[in-house]
């Protein structure tokens, strides 16, 4: 059944396999503040863990804002979680909103430490922040925060890479400001000291922002899974007025990412879905259950939503249907 708290709304999640349990990271905040809209700079990151990523048991919070001043001052979003040498890696998004009624906001990428999953300890400063030698930044005046959040780390060709929700740097070839979202890059050897690169997509693709990314290998092909709904199309997607969650190819050697070719895997009913694979080796979309442009926010985390090869070997819904 879905993971919800009835007294919170839960949405982005992200989940670490032990071996014996699945780990849930989630946001969360109080639906007593009313508005949904609200949640954003009030999240903080809960956490819970099930045997069969379908009955979950909540151990609450484990990670909050920082101080007054720091990079997270007011909120915790969207991260992964990646083992270590010594236990495990938590990548988090920390955000400060500049005035307690506009929308502007920086975004910044902090870490924390875990020995056991459930215990954790946030490094004291940002392990990175956008570059501007690539990437939009607030005062470049063209966005209404600075996007860099959402990473998603992963070990391949001998390197660690992490995938950021970014925008590109305008320039006289991309015009259009809107249409900017392209996936930011960097690498590490060690997952404490990164080295920012140039995007791995290029900016003109029809998305203003691609939240959540995650690289991802399906029946021997390699894509990358995004969130991007309606209000965030760019360009001549926003004659489709369809969003959601988008599966792109990706190339293993290069990293790059064809985000023009991006296909709707799932309506934005679901959004901001993971890709996770069960005890049996079967690869699901877990994602928040959003509700309808009729309905009331929904605030709980889906059960498990298989996916199985499309004609030409993209990953598909099941049932070829939205599933609630």
């Amino acid at each position: 059944m879905p993971f919800e708290i009835p007294d919170r709304w839960v949405w982005d999640c992200w989940i670490a396999d032990d071996g014996d349990l699945f780990h849930l990271f989630y946001l969360n905040a109080p639906r007593a503040l009313g508005d949904p809209a609200l949640r954003h700079r009030n999240a903080v990151i809960g956490h819970a863990t099930s045997t069969d990523l379908r009955e979950w048991t909540s151990h609450g919070t484990v990670l909050e804002p920082g101080a007054p001043g720091e990079f997270d001052a007011t909120a915790t979003w969207t991260g992964c979680v990646v083992p270590q040498t010594a236990g495990w890696r938590m990548f988090y998004t920390g955000s400060v909103f500049l005035a307690p009624d506009a929308h502007t906001n920086v975004e910044s990428i902090g870490a924390a430490d875990s020995t056991d999953l459930h215990s954790w300890s946030k490094a004291p400063s940002p392990v990175l922040r956008a570059d501007p030698r690539w990437y939009e930044t607030l005062a470049d005046g063209t966005w209404p925060e600075e996007a860099w959040r959402d990473p998603w780390v992963f070990f391949d060709w001998d390197l660690w890479h992490m995938l950021i929700t970014s925008r590109a740097k305008r320039t006289e070839e991309s015009a259009d400001p809107r249409d900017l979202g392209v996936v930011g890059h960097a690498t590490s050897r060690d997952l404490s000291s990164w080295t920012i690169g140039e995007p791995l997509s290029a900016p003109g693709a029809g998305f203003a922002h691609l939240e959540v990314l995650q690289a991802l290998e399906f029946e021997g092909g390699h894509f990358v899974l995004f969130s991007c709904d309606r209000t965030h199309l760019a360009g001549d997607r926003m004659s489709d007025r369809a969003g959601g969650v988008w599966v792109a190819p990706r190339d293993p050697k290069t990293g790059w990412c064809a985000i023009e070719h991006a296909r709707l895997l799932h309506d934005e009913s679901l959004y901001a879905a993971r890709a996770v694979r069960d005890r049996e080796g079967r690869l699901s979309l877990i994602g928040f259950m959003n509700g309808s442009s009729t309905e009331e926010f929904g605030g709980r985390i889906s059960d498990p939503i298989a996916l199985v090869p499309d004609p030409d070997g993209w990953p598909s819904i099941a049932n070829g249907t939205v599933a609630q």
